[in-house]
């Protein structure tokens, strides 16, 4: 339990007041004076004595719930204090530090509490932002009625709470994505393969000899082991580009917040429908894996913009796989992006795109974005199902465009 004692802003120029009267008196020798200054002195110093003696024999805990909510819903904080012994009788401040993305920090003031009591305070906090928030530490602090000094001691640690994007429900499934997309466990069951020859690649120099596949190795004549990962035979990849050069805005009205709460949206109504999901970041890297929707809300929630200046589509279609669905989030993209990616892609994956007019979000004074539609065309004529979205566009309606965009066409691009 950490705490401090000291003047206070007035404290200190009161007493730097004094040592200045005290020189004074003593260079125009005059005692009258002088004794007003040992008296202005005394005050701020008599005031800290009193004050560091005040110590607040006060135990505190706190209880905040939910711990894991939803942007915009409020959160319950609630605070037991309970005394154990003398309290000190000027006014006592109780101050529980909250993050700038929960709101104002509560202060309370108890002019009178008895020994040996309990005392229960509330109040609520409404995350703006999604993120890992920190709700504490509480502090106490004990000032005199003048103002010039202040004690002050943590009562209560820290508590944290997430908070997780809100999805948007969304209606309707593009054609060709569907149980079993990609894949099929059931047709390598039909084809007399087993799901071990998906995630099975040749032997190299090093390789545990523990992990080769014999079975591979008999019918393939050479060394094969299992590899690190089960190939991703199914389901749907979604492509979050959190790139900050390829987005504007800040705080919770940016493009980039406005894409992690489309990637929640989208991923949680395919897990409605079914559809295991991946969501991978523009460099490649594996956010969540499977079915779990919680598990992409909470990967969504600390997800922070990425340094990078470019798109890596090898390493994200490395990590998807060789076929399914993927789709594609797009911030701030020249039209070289479509050809990128059209050739990593493999034959059979069905691609999809939202692409964003980062540009609408830009605050004045930011860079310029590309034109949206540019980019847009591109993945068009390269075979994608585009649906270009701003800030002012309804994600049911962007998620609307792309069905119809599926439904157009039944051919997969290749």
């Amino acid at each position: 339990m950490a705490g401090s004692t000291g003047l206070t802003t007035r404290g200190r120029w009161l007493l730097a007041t004094a040592v200045g009267i005290a020189l004074s008196a003593i260079l125009l020798d005059e005692r009258e004076l002088l004794r007003t200054a040992v008296f202005v002195a005394a005050l701020p110093l008599l005031a800290l004595a009193v004050t560091a003696g005040g110590r607040v024999s006060m135990q505190a805990h706190r209880t905040v719930a939910p711990t894991r909510l939803l942007v915009g819903v409020p959160a319950r904080v609630t605070v037991e204090l309970r005394t154990r012994g003398r309290v000190p009788g000027a006014e006592l401040r109780l101050t529980d530090a909250v993050p700038a993305g929960l709101g104002v920090a509560p202060r309370f003031v108890v002019a009178r509490l008895p020994r040996r009591s309990r005392t229960t305070l509330r109040y609520s906090v409404t995350p703006r932002r999604r993120g890992a928030h920190v709700v504490g530490p509480l502090v106490a602090e004990v000032t005199d009625p003048f103002g010039l000094t202040r004690f002050s001691e943590d009562l209560a640690g820290c508590s944290r709470l997430l908070a997780v994007p809100a999805a948007v429900p969304l209606r309707g499934l593009p054609r060709g994505i569907g149980p079993g997309d990609g894949v099929p466990v059931a047709g390598l069951m039909r084809s007399g393969r087993s799901e071990d020859d998906a995630v099975v690649r040749s032997y190299r120099d090093g390789d545990d000899r523990r992990r080769v596949h014999w079975r591979s190795t008999a019918r393939r004549g050479e060394l094969m082991v299992r590899a690190e990962e089960r190939a991703w035979c199914c389901g749907v990849t979604v492509l979050l580009d959190r790139r900050a050069a390829g987005h504007r805005g800040s705080g919770p009205a940016a493009s980039l917040e406005w894409a992690v709460r489309l990637a929640a949206s989208v991923c949680l109504h395919l897990l409605g429908h079914g559809q295991p999901v991946r969501l991978v970041t523009e460099d490649g890297a594996v956010l969540v894996a499977g079915s779990d929707p919680d598990a992409v809300l909470d990967g969504l929630a600390k997800v922070a913009d990425s340094p990078a200046r470019e798109l890596r589509p090898r390493a994200v279609t490395g990590t998807s796989g060789t076929s399914g669905t993927l789709i594609a989030l797009l911030g701030a993209t020249g039209p070289g992006v479509a050809q990128q990616l059209l050739a990593a892609c493999s034959s059979g994956v069905r691609r999809f795109a939202v692409v964003m007019d980062v540009g609408a979000w830009a605050a004045p004074g930011e860079d310029p974005a590309p034109d949206p539609g540019a980019t847009a065309a591109a993945l068009t004529a390269a075979g994608w199902r585009v649906s270009v979205a701003g800030p002012t566009t309804p994600m049911p309606e962007v998620w609307t465009t792309l069905c119809a965009a599926a439904a157009d066409s039944g051919v997969v691009a290749r």
